[in-house]
């Protein structure tokens, strides 16, 4: 059965996470324009997530860390109990660091995640002080690993793509380990980065999308893979595709697609892809604030050597 769903999917919500759950439902998560808190909202179909009533279950500090800029929040359920991993600016030193990005984790023991008993577990330490953002969690052969994107102040760009395996849903253990830095031009358009990492496991491989160069029409997915039986701490186990899997295409009107998420069809037996796109090209101010990177969905292809054909971002229905 082919599944094919009506676009947007959910208005003015970028970097979604879409996430279905052992109870039938679909939890759903983004970034909201004020960027000021975090929401979840849930359907038994991803086309019903746009007129599911969403529940506030964070807000923002009134100041210091954890008080401006709230970003890209994924919910993921881990040993019984949910988790969101989110990135947040502010600094206790210095009131106006609202860039200065760090990664925090929260937690709640409820069945249901929409209940307000969300507890801060702090921040998700790296093995280094800098803007940290995007993280992602998977588990692998009884290993959890977290994959994100962080400044290494010794390369030039904006953010790589970092693997670290985990002591528990807040803490990795041993050293991080770069998989990806930006380094051809289509990841170098207007800032170099690579953020926004997203994990699929099939057909023997582990692949990781990741969104590359500024939020504008330039937007556009990597991917790296490597083969699940491969040392995932090795960077030699990765390749990265030299051109982008997913980009802007004027045909359909889709402009910067990108900062994606993987999940399956209301039947399970079609792999989805989820991500955030405008449907214009001309951005008034900067890209990062124009509120209309609206969350879409479609099928994902599989190619005849079991890599994902991701195809073009199909227009709006």
């Amino acid at each position: 059965m082919k599944q094919d769903y009506i676009n947007p999917i959910v208005l003015q919500r970028a970097d979604p996470w879409i996430y279905k759950h052992t109870d039938g439902y679909y939890y759903f998560t983004a970034s909201v324009p004020a960027f000021d808190c975090i929401e979840l909202r849930r359907a038994a179909t991803i086309q019903e997530l746009g007129a599911a009533v969403p529940t506030v279950i964070w807000k923002k500090h009134a100041a210091g860390k954890m008080s401006a800029h709230i970003w890209a929040p994924e919910i993921h359920f881990i040993d019984n109990k949910w988790y969101i991993h989110f990135a947040a600016g502010g600094s206790d030193e210095n009131m106006d660091e609202v860039w200065e990005h760090r990664m925090y984790v929260l937690e709640n023991e409820a069945a249901n995640p929409l209940e307000p008993t969300w507890v801060e577990k702090g921040q998700l330490q790296t093995n280094w002080e800098s803007v940290a953002l995007d993280a992602t969690t998977f588990e692998h052969q009884g290993v959890r690993y977290l994959v994100w994107a962080q400044q290494d102040p010794q390369i030039k760009g904006n953010s790589n793509i970092y693997i670290a395996e985990m002591n528990n849903p807040w803490t990795i253990s041993g050293k991080q380990v770069m998989l990806s830095k930006p380094e051809y031009q289509w990841e170098t358009i207007g800032f170099g980065v690579n953020e926004g990492p997203a994990v699929l496991k099939k057909n023997g491989r582990i692949f990781i999308s990741y969104s590359a160069s500024a939020t504008d029409d330039h937007y556009c997915m990597g991917l790296l893979t490597a083969w699940d039986t491969s040392d995932l701490l090795d960077p030699n186990s990765w390749t990265k595709a030299p051109e982008p899997v997913f980009k802007t295409n004027e045909e359909t009107g889709q402009y910067g697609p990108g900062h994606n998420c993987f999940t399956v069809s209301e039947v399970g037996s079609e792999d989805i892809m989820v991500y955030h796109s405008r449907n214009y090209k001309e951005i008034i101010g900067d890209p990062l604030f124009d509120p209309n990177r609206h969350t879409r969905a479609q099928r994902l292809e599989w190619n005849e050597d079991g890599t994902p054909g991701f195809g073009i971002p199909v227009a709006d229905s």
